[in-house]
C-alpha cells in the first residue's frame, strides 16, 4: 500500500507540473510569436521560421521562471489533494505532512538537477541557434562585434568610412595587442594603428605603445607614439554586455570550460553570476515547494482556491522582487555577488524550516 501511495503522489505531482509547464509554454509562444512576426515582417520568410524560433526560445525562458512554475504546481497539487480528501486518506495510511512534504520537495530538487544536467544544455543550443538565425536577418548591421578563437573583432561605422578593430583578448578595462584599420567609404586604407594596450573604459579610448601607418604615394609612413586617443561608440561595459546572454551558456559548459572562458577574456563576475545562479536552481525549487506546502497543508478543511491564488501571486512577486534586489546589490558591489545569488535561497530556507516544523505538528 505504501508503494501505491508513493507512486500516486509522484504520478499526480508530475502530471500537475507538466500541465503548468505546458500552459506557460503556450502563453510564451503566443506572446513571443507576435514579436518574431514583427521582426521578420519586411523579410521574405514563411510564417514557420518565426514559429520555429519562438518554440526554440521559450524553453530557455521557462528555466528562468522555473521556481515560480514549481511553486504554482506544488500549490495546485496540494490544494487538489486537500479539497478532494486525498490528503486525509494519505494521513490515515500513515503519511504525515512532513513525509508528504519531503517526497515533493526532494522530487523538486531532483527536477532541478535533471534540468541543469540534461535540459539546460539543449536549451542553450536552441538559444545559440536562435541568436545566430536572427543575426542573419538583422537589419542593424552597421556596427558588429564578435568574439571567437582569433580574438575580439569590431566593425564601427564613421562619418567618412569605417573601422575594423581586432584585439587578442580583453583584460580588465583594456584590449591587448589591438590593431585598428581605418578605411574610407571605398574601403581604401586611410591608416593602420597598432597598440600593445588600449584602455576602453570610456568612449575616449587611450592607446599605449602606438604605431601609426599611413599610406602616402604608395609608401606607408610610420609614426611611433607613447599614447594616442581615438573616440568610439564602444566602451568595455558595452562590449561585454553584448556577450552576457545567459541563455546561450549552459551549466555543463560553465563547469567544464570555466577556466577556458576566463582565459579567453570572458568577464569573471558574469561567469560567477551565471554559474551560481544555475547552481542555486535545485535549492530554489526545493524552497518554493516548501513555501507552497506551508501555505496549503496547515489544515484539512476545504477552502476557496481564489484566496490561495491571491496569496500565491503575492508570494511570487515578493520572492521575485527580493531576488532582483539581492542581485542588484551584488552587481553594484554592495554585497558579495555570490552571496547576492544565494541570499534568496538562504532567506527562504530559514522561513521554510520554521514553517515545516509547524505543519508537521498539524
Amino acid at each position: 500500500m505504501s508503494k501505491i501511495l508513493f507512486n500516486y503522489l509522484l504520478k499526480n505531482f508530475f502530471k500537475t507540473f507538466f500541465v503548468v509547464v505546458a500552459v506557460f509554454y503556450c502563453f510564451g509562444v503566443i506572446l513571443n510569436l507576435f514579436e518574431e512576426i514583427e521582426f521578420f515582417k519586411n523579410t521574405e520568410v514563411s510564417l514557420f521560421l518565426p514559429l520555429i524560433l519562438t518554440c526554440l526560445l521559450i524553453p530557455g525562458m521557462l528555466i528562468k521562471i522555473l521556481p515560480f512554475i514549481i511553486f504554482i504546481s506544488s500549490m495546485w497539487f496540494m490544494l487538489k489533494i486537500r479539497n478532494n480528501r486525498d490528503l486525509l486518506t494519505l494521513k490515515v495510511f500513515g503519511y504525515s505532512n512532513l513525509k508528504i512534504f519531503l517526497i515533493l520537495a526532494l522530487t523538486s530538487f531532483l527536477i532541478g538537477w535533471i534540468i541543469l544536467l540534461i535540459i539546460n544544455p539543449m536549451t542553450s543550443s536552441m538559444a545559440k541557434y536562435y541568436e545566430k538565425t536572427k543575426s542573419n536577418y538583422s537589419r542593424d548591421i552597421d556596427h558588429l562585434v564578435t568574439f571567437n578563437n582569433n580574438g575580439l573583432w569590431i566593425k564601427e561605422n564613421l562619418k567618412n568610412g569605417f573601422r575594423i578593430i581586432s584585439a587578442d583578448k580583453p583584460e580588465g578595462d583594456n584590449l591587448i595587442n589591438t590593431t585598428i584599420f581605418h578605411l574610407d567609404n571605398n574601403s581604401n586604407l586611410v591608416e593602420k594603428i597598432t597598440s600593445k594596450k588600449t584602455n576602453i573604459k570610456n568612449n575616449n579610448w587611450n592607446l599605449n605603445d602606438v604605431v601609426i601607418f599611413k599610406p602616402s604615394d604608395g609608401i606607408l609612413e610610420t609614426k611611433k607614439l607613447d599614447q594616442y586617443n581615438i573616440s568610439s561608440i564602444y566602451t568595455y561595459e558595452k562590449i561585454t554586455s553584448l556577450f552576457k546572454n545567459f541563455d546561450t551558456m549552459s551549466f555543463v559548459d560553465l563547469m567544464i570550460n570555466y577556466n577556458v572562458l576566463l582565459k579567453n577574456g570572458y568577464n569573471k563576475t558574469f561567469l560567477n553570476q551565471s554559474l551560481h545562479t544555475l547552481l542555486s536552481l535545485p535549492f530554489f525549487l526545493l524552497m518554493m515547494t516548501a513555501i507552497a506546502s506551508i501555505l496549503t497543508m496547515n489544515t484539512l478543511k476545504k477552502s476557496d482556491n481564489l484566496k490561495f491564488i491571491t496569496i500565491g501571486l503575492i508570494v511570487s512577486v515578493l520572492v521575485f522582487y527580493f531576488k532582483d534586489l539581492s542581485l542588484a546589490l551584488g552587481q553594484t558591489d554592495r554585497i558579495p555577488l555570490i552571496l547576492a545569488v544565494w541570499a534568496p535561497v538562504l532567506a527562504l530556507s530559514l522561513f521554510a524550516l520554521i514553517g515545516v516544523l509547524q505543519i508537521n505538528e498539524k
